[in-house]
């Protein structure tokens, strides 16, 4: 079921909190042997946090929607006195001593945390294989992978072993694998939702989303988590609007640009059929469409590599068994460091780290970041210009349906282009939702993205909900054989 479902289960008293923790505990131990969706599950807290909502009910007081309804919570996501590795070895034993203001409002309004959901090691990989505690493979196909880096949530609200969650986006890491997944996935305006202890890889580019089975529950997290923190730097303060307000049957007028760059080669048979019927539906409820043009969209993967890989490289660089998480045992400190890093960091994060390291250098700093960043003004300069001509840009969220698992370990230049459609809303930092469309010739999900200019996250939901109200795509689920 949905949050809001549940919702109104629970005020009516037709159902007890407990009792969907319960069911949602009695799934995840049936099912994740198979998914691996889960790095720490909370059950104990789960229920904890279940029962004292249910005392509330029985005292007849009013219950915020999202109370005690099981979340799940990517592992970059600190919370506290649970263990927060980031899919790591390095920080497989790391225990935040503080909440992220995200689970500060979770907790606020008595949500359920039921576990952390495994991802690729330090938010580095597009297909959920780079964890150190395993791969999460795709509830649609066990064969297959979830997408990443948030494959986990995706994999779990997908899977039913949570009813929402919550994951971090840097190049594509909520929508990419919500595509794969067959789930929503909203990567909101950079500076919307504060990122106040969230493990980051590239601070310019990270943001905390929601990940949801339908349009209104996000809406209904957005609403939550949607506020100015003045911890959080680059929080913007400006109130946000009720984004339930946007979950009406109402398009018309809206004018939808469909950029030639994102229909070329390289794309699945199977995606470019199904988006384009999904923009046909679009059209025959109102929508009116465009071709536009974004120019530098080419260069948006390149250009994402170096910075997230600069960015990366500066911010993984605490990490060196002193101060938390692994410790090599050496008698001299620099072995300490050294043999830390080595046997702490799976193989992208050391990728990273070098390339970052070489980009960031005296002799390259000029001819790469600082490129880059120039390239970025670029990138930024499109959207802008293309938002004069229309109001939202709808792309393919992922150029293939999930690939199978091992198939691009090897290639990471091939695993850079499965964000390719992507990257680019993390770099120019607006808002962008994947939401299902269709199902491939395989059965597999396939997503549709739309793009709006800065905070109208209220837009997208009010299209992608007519959308989703229109159709049927998220109301199929995957068949898992239980243990």
């Amino acid at each position: 079921m949905t949050a809001h479902k549940l919702h109104r289960l629970l005020k009516s008293g037709e159902i007890r909190a407990k009792e969907v923790t319960e069911a949602v505990i009695r799934h995840i131990e049936a099912i994740d042997s198979q998914i691996n969706a889960y790095i720490t599950k909370t059950f104990d807290l789960a229920l904890d946090q279940a029962r004292r909502v249910d005392e509330k009910i029985a005292r007849r007081e009013e219950i915020h929607p999202l109370e005690g309804i099981p979340i799940a919570i990517k592992d970059d996501i600190c919370t506290q006195g649970i263990r927060t590795t980031c899919g790591s070895k390095i920080l497989y034993n790391f225990i935040p001593p503080y909440d992220a203001t995200v689970i500060e409002r979770l907790k606020m309004v008595g949500a359920v945390i039921i576990g952390k959901a495994n991802m690729d090691e330090f938010d580095i990989g597009s297909s959920n294989e780079t964890s150190f505690f395993g791969p999460v493979h795709n509830p649609w196909n066990l064969e297959r992978v979830p997408g990443g880096s948030s494959g986990g949530s995706c994999a779990a609200v997908a899977a039913d072993e949570t009813i929402l969650a919550l994951g971090s986006d840097t190049g594509g890491s909520i929508r990419q694998p919500a595509a794969l997944c067959g789930v929503v996935g909203l990567k909101p305006t950079y500076g919307r939702v504060s990122r106040y202890g969230l493990i980051g890889l590239a601070s310019s580019l990270d943001q905390i989303g929601p990940i949801t089975k339908d349009i209104e529950d996000c809406a209904i997290l957005m609403n939550l988590i949607a506020e100015h923190d003045p911890r959080d730097s680059i929080s913007i303060d400006c109130k946000p609007p009720d984004y339930t307000r946007s979950l009406v049957l109402d398009v018309s007028g809206i004018r939808l640009g469909i950029p030639k760059e994102y229909f070329g080669k390289g794309i699945d048979p199977d995606v470019k059929e199904v988006v384009e019927g999904a923009i046909k539906t679009l059209e025959e409820l109102g929508v009116q469409t465009l071709e536009i043009s974004l120019p530098h969209t080419e260069y948006s993967t390149p250009v994402y590599c170096i910075i997230s890989s600069s960015e990366g490289s500066s911010s993984l660089a605490k990490y060196d068994g002193i101060q938390y998480g692994y410790k090599a045992e050496e008698s001299k400190l620099v072995d300490v460091y050294k043999k830390t890093r080595e046997e702490g960091f799976g193989d992208g994060a050391k990728r990273k780290i070098i390339l970052g390291t070489y980009f960031l250098s005296a002799g390259h700093y000029d001819a790469y970041y600082l490129k880059a960043q120039k390239v970025r003004t670029l990138i930024r300069q499109d959207f802008k210009n293309a938002f004069e001509e229309c109001d939202l840009i709808v792309t393919p969220t992922s150029p293939t349906p999930a690939f199978e698992i091992g198939k691009n370990m090897e290639d990471p230049i091939e695993m850079y282009l499965s964000e390719i459609f992507t990257n680019a809303a993390n770099l120019a930092g607006i808002p962008a939702m994947s939401i299902p469309c269709g199902f491939s010739r395989t059965g597999l999900p396939i997503g549709l993205q739309f793009l709006g200019p800065p905070f109208s996250e209220d837009i997208l939901i009010r299209i992608a909900y007519t959308f989703e109200q229109s159709t049927a795509y998220h109301l199929k689920k995957p068949s898992i054989k239980m243990d």
